[in-house]
């Protein structure tokens, strides 16, 4: 396993993102506000040029690799946004890149990667099926394989996000992360530990596809069913390099139904003006399921990506948002 990223990695990583990517919003809605009963600040990383938070990563990694290591190209596999970020960055940087996606991957998504001059290769039931066929690809075209999870240079770019949210609000309570592999609430530990060592750092996922959360709460990696609807959650199994960060700095782990997930989006959408993917409302429904612990507080939702699919969309329309509060609580798993 590589060595994990400090502070001063992120640090670099902003120094090499500037001119990049310029900061992204957050904002607070008096609507949302008071459904929450707290103060709730969106960090909109859905506005991002690939619509989510990953593209950081992605763009720091390729910012610092030799030209030789470039020449070669790479190759991934991911759901989707880590897919887009990999292949931005390697158009931002002339690049070749192939991407595996899972054969029932987000059209939307694959015709996105396609867009970027990505070479696509759709194989797999899941991410860990297109794990395996990544590292065949990697092999045959000589290319670097990159892990969506156990790469450095991907937390530390992440972690630019996370210098933001303080810079803004350095007296927050909470910072809540939604969490599929596990690099942003790997890299919100660094920046919190260093910056505001009162705010808590707290991860959330689709009990769908419990892996992360399990791996965090048994103290080591493991494999667990994968079946949320929310591509951006959807692992199967803890990644050590994450998993290491998480257990030094995160201060609790929560786990909420795909039902709280679409609703936290209806909400975003009718009080927050904001298209959120699964993966991005994971935050807020979190912080919704869980009204006495949040009551009052500041809090930091990442809204981490808005790369929802054409039915996500459609089934924003489906009911008001306005009872989510009391069906979120009765949700709470």
């Amino acid at each position: 396993m590589p060595a994990a990223p400090e502070f001063s990695d992120i640090l670099r990583a902003r120094d090499l993102l500037s001119g990049r990517l310029p900061p992204t919003p957050m904002w607070s809605y008096p609507a949302l506000d008071a459904v929450a009963g707290a103060t709730v600040l969106v960090k909109h990383e859905n506005v991002q040029p690939v619509g989510a938070f990953k593209v950081r990563g992605g763009l720091t990694l390729l910012a610092g690799l030799p030209a030789g290591q470039r020449a070669r190209g790479l190759a991934t596999y991911s759901t989707g946004n880590h897919a887009q970020s990999i292949a931005y960055a390697c158009a931002a940087f002339d690049v070749p890149c192939a991407v595996v996606m899972p054969a029932a991957a987000n059209a939307a998504k694959v015709r996105a990667v396609r867009a970027l001059g990505a070479t696509v290769v759709l194989e797999g039931a899941d991410l860990a099926g297109a794990h395996a066929v990544a590292e065949r690809e990697a092999a045959e075209r000589g290319a670097r394989l990159v892990s969506p999870a156990d790469t450095p240079e991907l937390i530390a770019g992440v972690g630019t996000l996370y210098l933001e949210v303080l810079a803004a609000q350095p007296d927050l309570d909470a910072i809540v992360v939604p969490v599929g592999s596990g690099t942003g609430a790997a890299s919100a530990c660094l920046v919190a530990a260093r910056l505001a060592r009162g705010c808590r750092v707290i991860g959330v996922q689709s009990a769908a596809s419990p892996a992360a959360h399990d791996s965090w709460r048994a103290g080591a990696c493991v494999s667990r069913p994968d079946r949320t609807a929310a591509e951006g959650l959807a692992t199967g199994r803890g990644f050590d390099l994450p998993q290491q960060l998480l257990r030094a700095g995160l201060a609790d782990f929560h786990l909420v139904s795909d039902e709280q997930i679409r609703a936290a989006q209806q909400l975003l959408a009718g009080h927050a003006h904001t298209l959120a993917e699964g993966a991005g409302a994971a935050a807020l429904a979190a912080v919704l399921a869980r009204p006495g612990q949040f009551a009052g507080r500041r809090i930091a939702v990442i809204c981490t990506g808005g790369n929802a699919s054409p039915a996500e969309i459609a089934g924003l329309a489906a009911a008001e948002p306005a009872p989510v509060r009391r069906d979120l609580a009765a949700l709470v798993t």
